[in-house]
């Protein structure tokens, strides 16, 4: 769980995560100036499953989501979710997306838009036509038949983030998202989508930027590029790209 300026929504959203599933859970602060760390350090004196890593600033939330999995892969957790500290996901959705892992699946997003649904409270409609057709342009650009390939609450499996080389992954922001989910739907790993209803953050502020934006936008086609120079090459495809597709 990623945090920066979090300090009012942690309260919540850890009681609300702790009494939802048997987990531990990692809040990852990057130097909030507004006590989010010392927050999490009162509250680990009476909660062993509270755990914190502190980084001296902002360094992006792709690398705090790596940071995170790596932590995860150390303590040998076999199932990891990642998910927003605001509540704008609703930790009650914790246990459908863990019983997917625990099914078989290796990466279960929690989708706003299954079947063609929008789940989602308190967007404009700028917002909201920005998040969809940046969901089918990505999946349309990388073959993927997913909904929602740029959602933040996620679960995977052990084998599914051993499958990726986590050194190699720079993204940040919706890029991130579309970029983990790629490397591990072509490994020939299982993907499963949940809905969930995403609402959004009723305080705080939205880490949502220009820069974010372009990003993503911009990931699709430098995987296809990436891919486009190996093949003709006839080099080993980069694994921070592509991995071979398996059958199902």
């Amino acid at each position: 769980m990623p945090t920066y300026m979090e300090k009012d929504n942690l309260p919540s959203v850890l009681e609300k995560v702790l009494s939802s599933v048997p987990a531990q859970v990692l809040v990852i602060d990057d130097n909030s100036p507004d006590g989010t760390a010392q927050f999490v350090e009162g509250l680990m004196k009476t909660e062993p499953r509270v755990h914190l890593m502190k980084r001296p600033g902002k360094m992006g939330l792709g690398t705090a989501y790596i940071a995170g999995f790596k932590w995860g892969l150390a303590n040998g957790f076999d199932c990891m979710v990642e998910m927003d500290s605001d509540l704008s996901h609703n930790p009650a959705d914790l246990p459908r997306l863990i019983g997917e892992i625990e099914a078989g699946a290796d990466l279960v997003i929690g989708s706003r838009y299954i079947g063609g649904t929008i789940s989602v409270v308190g967007w404009d409609f700028k917002r909201l036509l920005l998040s969809k057709f940046g969901n089918i342009y990505a999946s349309t650009l990388l073959g993927m038949e997913a909904s929602d390939i740029t959602s933040g609450y996620r679960a995977f499996s052990r084998r599914a983030l051993e499958s990726v080389d986590l050194d190699a992954v720079h993204s940040e922001g919706y890029s991130f998202q579309i970029e983990i989910a790629y490397l591990i739907w072509s490994s020939g790993l299982k993907l499963k989508e949940v809905p969930i209803i995403f609402t959004e953050r009723a305080s705080g502020v939205s880490k949502m930027s220009k820069t974010i934006i372009r990003e993503a936008a911009l990931l699709p086609w430098r995987i296809r590029f990436t891919r486009f120079k190996a093949r003709l090459k006839g080099a080993p495809q980069n694994r921070a790209f592509e991995a071979k597709r398996r059958p199902e």
